[in-house]
């Protein structure tokens, strides 16, 4: 591709979990959970680059055995953004976008959006998903909320919830998806901030790109994403709805046997 015009699809991949060590290299359906990652994001058709940027060598040998393509970072970067920020210096791409590694069902439609919106409005700079959240969510501090203006650029993130409803029906709480789309000028100049108060208060990343007045498109989906893989009990059921899709999928394409003419 001709990188300067192109989007480079960003996954970042760290083997150090706490809570799941070697999480991107953990098998689904015969696949480590990253190839599924690089599977579905490779079916983006404005992404023109998908690359795993990881800081172990068995993430990277691994990805390069299925066939897919992967850069080596310091081992010290503190968050995926400053991952994807040092790749990038050597990166002459217009556009990033930055897909967890540990989402093996993240939907290409949504991923697509996202590379949309890069290529076709000059005034986005960052961008993002988000859909609706459920009622009984709205209180956990991990399902991260959002609210935005009328143009769709986000005006807060917290984990707290918000908006408060002290009139119902007004709005629908929205649940952030941690999916980001960036210009490449943008990304590197986002990883060269130092944290912000809000930032460091909510423990979120995004809150530093809002406090230092870059704007974020938040563009909203119909239904919630499947997430990420957290814990055992996450990765639990992302075997379950791997094995519901593959059922699906036979019976919509059933093998056929030939038959004698």
């Amino acid at each position: 591709m001709s990188q300067s015009d192109g989007i480079v699809g960003a996954i970042p991949a760290r083997y150090g979990s706490t809570r799941l060590p070697g999480k991107p290299l953990l098998e689904l359906a015969g696949k480590p959970m990253v190839q599924h990652v690089v599977e579905r994001v490779s079916r983006v058709p404005e992404i023109d680059r998908v690359v795993v940027l990881t800081d172990d060598e068995r993430i990277f040998r691994a990805v390069e055995s299925f066939g897919g393509e992967a850069e080596m970072t310091p081992a010290d970067c503190a968050s995926g953004t400053d991952r994807i920020a040092y790749a990038a210096e050597a990166w002459s791409a217009r556009a990033v976008i930055n897909v967890q590694g540990d989402e093996p069902l993240i939907d290409p439609q949504a991923v697509s959006r996202l590379a949309h919106r890069l290529t076709t409005d000059p005034e986005c700079e960052m961008v993002t998903l988000a859909a609706p959240l459920p009622a009984d969510r709205l209180p956990d501090p991990n399902a991260v909320k959002v609210v935005h203006s009328r143009d769709g650029r986000a005006l807060y993130f917290s984990r707290a919830p918000i908006p408060h409803a002290r009139h119902e029906g007004e709005f629908d709480p929205l649940l952030h998806i941690g999916i980001y789309g960036y210009r490449r000028d943008v990304l590197l100049r986002l990883a060269k901030l130092d944290p912000t108060p809000l930032e460091r208060a909510e423990s979120l990343e995004q809150l530093r790109a809002l406090e230092h007045g870059i704007s974020i498109h938040v563009l909203r989906l119909d239904h919630m994403s499947t997430g990420g893989v957290d814990t055992a009990e996450d990765l639990a059921e992302m075997k379950r709805a791997l094995r519901e899709q593959r059922l699906s999928s036979d019976i919509q394409h059933p093998a056929t046997t030939p038959t004698d003419p």
